[in-house]
């Protein structure tokens, strides 16, 4: 449908038509896997973001993605959303509304929160965010139990300023967090050191490949998660796969994110694979 609901109920002047909606409307119910709407990443076409970031959006939303995560462009200026600093958060905003889709999250560096948190803040506040996200909080590659209870207490300070404001702070889950300390997953230990309430986790379901399978830690850690990011992956190939074209059990995986807490999901590939996995999520049902 090109039109917004409001419109279309407006238009909606026969009972017939109020029934088509009605059909519709559970078409889309079962079309989003825990009743929520099929999401990406922006990072896979950071490039086409720098060039064209209206006319990417749009492209995303042509090909079923209803809701999108950002990277900022400060934190990711070097990684190709530089371009995105010229918008104004609340332009942003209508950009994406424009196009139909929604945006409540988006990465930032830990670097550009210890030292820019307020005004990050701010910006996420006009672009409408109620998730901000970290990809890691960037200890030693090779930490310290010390090392990685610094790293939870700055971290648990931040997600206390974010909730003043009404933003949930999430980390993701890349290199410092998959480190081992005397034993023992850095993850695991960050799970037990951060506060539940001030920071929720975004879990990165290709970490498979390095043992982090998703629905485990769903079902082990009820409530600690808010989002993740979903990529194919399969344990034959070896490789990065479309969703429902590789080797993961789907339904067991999303019907654990409920256990977890997941609020929202963000498809992760390069483009192509996107788009594929979108007719496998449209009828998944867990």
């Amino acid at each position: 449908m090109t039109m917004s609901r409001r419109d279309f109920f407006k238009k909606a002047a026969t009972q017939a038509a109020a029934i088509g909606f009605i059909s519709a409307g559970g078409l889309e119910l079962r079309a989003n896997p825990l009743g929520m709407p099929i999401g990406c990443q922006t990072w896979p076409v950071r490039d086409m973001l720098a060039k064209d970031f209206p006319g990417t959006i749009k492209q995303l939303a042509e090909a079923g993605f209803q809701t999108i995560e950002l990277c900022s462009p400060v934190g990711y200026a070097d990684s190709g959303f530089a371009g995105l600093a010229k918008y104004s958060g609340t332009e942003l905003q209508r950009i994406l509304g424009d196009a139909g889709v929604t945006c409540v999250s988006s990465h930032f560096s830990i670097t550009e929160l210890r030292q820019h948190q307020e005004s990050r803040i701010a910006w996420a506040k006009d672009v409408g965010l109620t998730q901000m996200i970290v990809p890691t909080l960037g200890g030693p590659g090779k930490p310290t139990m010390d090392d990685v209870k610094r790293a939870a207490d700055e971290y648990n300070k931040m997600g206390a300023r974010s909730a003043r404001a009404g933003i949930q702070q999430g980390l993701h889950n890349e290199d410092f967090e998959l480190t081992m300390v005397e034993g023992k997953r850095t993850y695991d230990l960050l799970l037990d050191l951060l506060d539940p309430q001030l920071v929720k986790f975004q879990f990165q379901v290709s970490t498979i490949s390095r043992g982090y399978d998703a629905a485990q830690y769903f079902t082990n850690y009820p409530g600690r998660f808010m989002s993740m990011h979903v990529q194919g992956w399969s344990a034959h190939a070896k490789k990065i796969m479309p969703v429902g074209q590789d080797t993961l059990d789907w339904k067991k995986i999303f019907a654990a994110a409920k256990t977890g807490g997941i609020r929202n999901y963000f498809v992760e590939m390069n483009l192509e694979m996107m788009k594929a996995s979108v007719p496998y999520l449209r009828e998944l049902q867990a």
